[in-house]
């Protein structure tokens, strides 16, 4: 009913495509009017369409011309030579009509999803163009420096052509050179440049000058789902070092490794004993037969005992081999089942309780058992051990403190500070533990980091690059340091944070493009307000992708996989094999080169020959391992004789988490309408399989059980990996909910900071914005001391705030009066401090014009106006970075909301608004307080000018000149008094007589007052 519907009716895509296809027509008759004009009438439209756009005319009027003279532009440079990094090639490009739709839709803010292949790069270069002639800010962000480069370069062409500036943004750009950089009519650059250059220009320029970036216009996004969903998890941190760090990692590591090794030896020993009576129970064998109840208990403990490892040490080498059984796998899914019962939770937690450590994969979390604890204290033999895993409470320690009456106040003051030192101290110790058992439970070497120079190197999970320059946050990093035995680096605290997603939303326009967006389209609607179209391909695709070849286990996978490859490469078919780690990357290229077959790898540990490796994946015969193929942005091209031999054949090692990831794998074959094949191997050891395959999987296995060798490979099969790719990736939706939900909160506020901090930086006038903090601090303090006359009415007070906090005087009963309102208080009292204040101001100005010998009040009032300045961004600086940390902690302490059935969220904005209100106050307190406390002082010597005197004493001859001994006899005659050299006195001994004549020995006479 709904096809028929879709029939007579058409989609809302299709609706859109058409009215896009009817704009590119127009867009192609324009065009061959310009073929009649000379290049350099054509290139002269940009100044026509710059005006037009000034006098009113909207970009949406000007489109059809502006696109017609990039595709001409493109038909003018055919054949002509550019150098794109490093080597020359002939241009090849005219953008197809399809492309054109694509970069209609990009202007009218979608994102176009493009297969790979169809040109996206040539594609971004119409609407950059376009909206480059608003002379506003116009940004194409990619996903690394080497596409950030490559296509300024190339595409660039085109912009230069039509006399408009280009640059690269990418991080060797010094930060002094970046205003020029971001002054091009368009900006090519990563995500993570722009976020923190954004984020420098507004938690760290100290100056207007120091700001390198223009008010956000319009951005395209290539590779939109790479970076707007895989890279949105985590938000962009600028940290610094802590002022305090207690780190504790080289101490506590040794002990940490100790306990994880001791609970793999006792997960060990429970699997080897539990497969020992599988065994001897004839259940491994597959012999059926009758068992006694004994044997029935037996089986059941050996059974729950396995269920009990694979909460221990869930890659336990003997769990992964009787897990290729579906019978035995079926099993241990009841058991999932059976505990899962609240009735069973007990039972459960005893079960649990041998164990030292539990480990939940799914959700990446450990928990420490009873045992775990009090092994731990017994490991480290030391009387701060046994306090790792509980934290005082400070009310109740404070309150025995103060009930004691053999204390003086001082004492408890000393006593009070002693506990506080020590709850941080135990806080922080605490801190480190959790960090290093998680790095070594659940933080992988050539998983989710490298060790390369003895430094930790993260890997984008996503991309498999290497990311050198970026840490764990939170004492993750360091953990992992100690971990692989490098040096610890210092702890960080946050300086600045922003979400990407809350970055790219300051854009007015957002567009975007990628080979993958559908799947996501429900979210890039409810975060970015953005729409997904499907592009038609130019050609259509030829690949063929067959069903997934599915193993019990990974060796029957490689050996499958091994077999393929063997029969291709005799064939001469280039074949490129994608793989999830650098570490599954090299155990394939170990067992081809076991196998004498010549191939490349490119993973995070060789990422410099990107570009190469996959411009050569397309040759014959040519075997490339790639770690994840999202954004490399390098056409995989072939010649006459490949596409004979049936095209490029992609070889996918295990399902990703993502089905996106897998159809960019994909999407490198079948280029054009080139041929290509796809094939994916998937094992029941892969961890997607493993932890989010339907149980229901494991039913289907025990009825259709395959041979050793064998694969089994259907539709229902592909369709049940998918749902489980469908769970991975609503859970990571949920995450990156989370994080915008939690940054929203914090987005305001940061707004709020950033926009007083960018008002003061380009105020001419910050004695006025100073003046202002100080009313509006006296004028709430006035409201707090003053509200009703009946309720709270508190003169004394107020005066006595005054006095204590501002250079006034004020008398006691200054606003004890029955006749006086709150408007007379905050009048007086603004007043009177207003009038310290420019007195103040006076006296520095005086000082100001002695130091710095300025006539001129413009120039006084200039020095005036930097300082107070400088003097009120710091102050903001420093607070904000406080307040950051607090967030911080507040936003883990949050968790605990759902012990009191509250919603976290809810209680992190209540809370978050209470800390910020605190802050504001603070600030302006801070504020006040040191604009009546600074002090003009007289400037030092240069470094500079001290040098150039140095510099001419060393000019000196060591033998005298004949005209300076000249100057040397005349300067003699001229001295009137001839300096006396100063004589040594003879010491005094102590036992001597003294030398004032009193008879007495120097130590008892003035030796005494010596």
């Amino acid at each position: 009913m709904f096809g028929l519907l879709k029939k007579i009716i058409g989609t809302a895509q299709g609706r859109q495509l058409k009215k896009y296809f009817k704009i590119v027509q127009k867009i192609n008759e324009i065009e061959k009017s310009y073929q009649s004009l000379s290049e350099n009438e054509v290139i002269d439209k940009t100044e026509e369409f710059k005006k037009r756009y000034k006098n009113g005319e909207s970009l949406d009027l000007i489109l059809p011309e502006a696109y017609a003279v990039v595709k001409n532009i493109c038909k003018r440079l055919m054949g002509t030579d550019i150098h794109v990094s490093g080597y020359d090639q002939k241009w090849d490009m005219i953008p197809y009509d399809v492309q054109m739709v694509g970069a209609i839709g990009m202007h009218y803010g979608t994102i176009a999803e493009m297969q790979t292949g169809e040109g996206k790069t040539l594609t971004a270069s119409m609407p950059l163009y376009l909206n480059a002639l608003t002379e506003k800010a116009t940004h194409l962000v990619t996903v690394n420096d080497y596409l950030a480069k490559r296509d300024s370069e190339w595409i660039g062409t085109i912009f230069k052509k039509l006399n408009l500036t280009i640059s690269a943004l990418t991080n060797d750009i010094e930060p002094h050179k970046r205003k020029d950089v971001y002054a091009a009519d368009i900006v090519y650059g990563t995500a993570s440049e722009f976020g923190f250059d954004y984020l420098r220009d507004n938690s760290m320029a100290t100056t207007k000058d120091e700001q390198v970036q223009r008010e956000p216009y319009f951005a395209i996004i290539d590779e939109t789902d790479s970076i707007l969903i895989d890279e949105a998890r985590t938000p962009l941190i600028i940290s610094g070092p802590a002022p305090e760090s207690r780190q504790m990692y080289d101490e506590l590591k040794a002990n940490v490794s100790l306990l994880v090794k001791n609970q793999r030896d006792l997960c060990s020993q429970i699997a080897t004993r539990s497969r020992k009576t599988l065994l001897n129970l004839g259940i491994l064998d597959e012999k059926e037969r009758k068992l006694t109840k004994k044997e029935e208990s037996d089986k059941r403990l050996a059974y729950q005992d396995l269920w009990q490892v694979s909460k221990g040490t869930p890659r336990n080498k003997i769990l992964k081999k009787l897990k290729e059984n579906p019978d035995f796998r079926a099993e241990l899914e009841k058991l999932e089942t059976y505990f899962h019962v609240d009735q069973n939770k007990k039972e459960k937690a005893s079960i649990l309780s041998t164990l030292f450590i539990v480990i939940d994969e799914r959700s990446s979390e450990y928990e420490l058992t009873d045992k775990g604890i009090s092994s731990w204290a017994k490991l480290s033999n030391d009387e701060d051990a046994k306090n790792d895993f509980m934290m005082l409470d400070l009310g109740y320690e404070y309150l025995k403190i103060d009930e004691n009456k053999n204390l003086t106040d001082q004492k408890k003051i000393e006593k009070k500070v002693a506990l506080r030192e020590e709850d941080s101290k135990r806080k922080e110790r605490s801190h480190n533990l959790r960090q290093l058992f998680r790095a070594h439970l659940l933080m992988e070497k050539d998983v989710d980091y490298i060790v390369d120079q003895s430094e930790i190197i993260i890997i984008d999970e996503n991309t498999g690059r290497p990311q050198p320059g970026r840490r764990f946050s939170d004492g993750l990093h360091q953990a992992i340091e100690a971990k692989e035995n490098v040096h610890v680096q210092r702890e960080t605290q946050t300086y600045a944070t922003i979400t990407l997603q809350n970055y790219f939303r300051m854009y007015e326009k957002l567009a975007g493009m990628t080979g993958t967006a559908i799947t996501e389209a429900h979210e890039f609607k409810q975060i970015y307000k953005l729409e997904v179209l499907e592009i038609p391909t130019y050609c259509k695709c030829k690949r063929k992708d067959t069903d997934d070849k599915i193993y019990m286990t990974e060796r029957e996978k490689y050996l499958a996989i091994l077999k393929d490859i063997k029969e291709l490469y005799m064939k001469g078919q280039p074949i490129l094999i994608g793989t999830e780690s650098v570490e599954i990357s090299e155990k394939l290229s170990r067992i081809l080169k076991q196998n004498k077959i010549p191939h490349n790898v490119l993973n995070a540990k060789n990422h410099q020959r990107e570009a190469e490796i996959i411009a050569d994946a397309g040759k014959k015969a040519q075997i490339t391992i790639a770690t994840n193929m999202a954004g490399r942005g390098t056409d995989i091209k072939l010649s006459d004789e490949v596409k004979n031999l049936n095209g490029l054949h992609v070889i996918g090692t295990t399902r990703h988490n993502s089905r996106r990831i897998d159809r960019q794998l994909r999407g490198r074959s079948a280029r054009l309408g080139d041929p290509g094949s796809s094939q994916f191997y998937v094992s029941f050891e892969d961890s997607l399989m493993r932890l989010f395959a339907s149980p229901r999987l494991t039913s289907m296995l025990q009825r259709f059980r395959p041979k050793e060798g064998e694969a089994i490979s259907a539709k229902v099969l592909n369709r049940s990996i998918e749902t489980a790719q469908k769970r991975v990736e609503q859970r990571n939706f949920m995450m990156r909910k989370h994080t915008i939900e939690y940054d929203d909160v914090m987005n305001k506020q940061r707004q709020e900071i950033y926009s007083f901090r960018n008002e003061l930086l380009n105020s001419e006038n910050s004695i006025d914005l100073a003046k202002e903090v100080i009313e509006n601090i006296v004028i709430s303090k006035v409201s707090e001391f003053f509200q009703d006359k009946q309720t709270l009415w508190d003169p004394q007070g107020f005066v006595s705030w005054l006095v204590s906090n501002f250079p006034v005087s004020f008398d006691k009963k200054a606003f004890d009066d029955d006749y006086i309102d709150i408007n007379d208080i905050e009048k007086t009292a603004t007043q009177k401090i207003l009038e310290v204040f420019d007195e103040k101001l006076k006296i520095q100005k005086s000082l100001i014009i002695n130091f710095k010998k300025l006539e001129e009040e413009k120039d006084v009032l200039d020095v005036l106006n930097n300082v107070i300045k400088n003097i009120m961004i710091s102050k903001i600086d420093t607070l904000w970075q406080s307040h950051l940390l607090h967030i911080d902690h507040l936003r883990t302490d949050v968790g605990l909301a759902t012990v009191a059935q509250k919603d976290p969220l809810i209680v992190f904005k209540q809370e978050s608004f209470a800390l910020f209100d605190t802050f504001s106050n603070k600030l302006k307190m801070a504020i006040a307080s040191d604009l009546f406390r600074f002090e003009m002082i007289p400037p030092k010597d240069s470094l500079q000018e001290t040098l150039k005197h140095l510099q001419l004493d060393t000019q000196k001859s060591f033998v005298p000149q004949p005209d300076e001994i000249n100057a040397q006899q005349n300067n003699q005659e001229l001295k009137d008094i001839k300096p006396a050299p100063v004589l040594s006195e003879n010491k005094v001994g102590r036992n001597d007589d003294c030398p004032c004549g009193s008879g007495k020995k120097y130590k008892k006479c003035c030796g005494l007052l010596s």
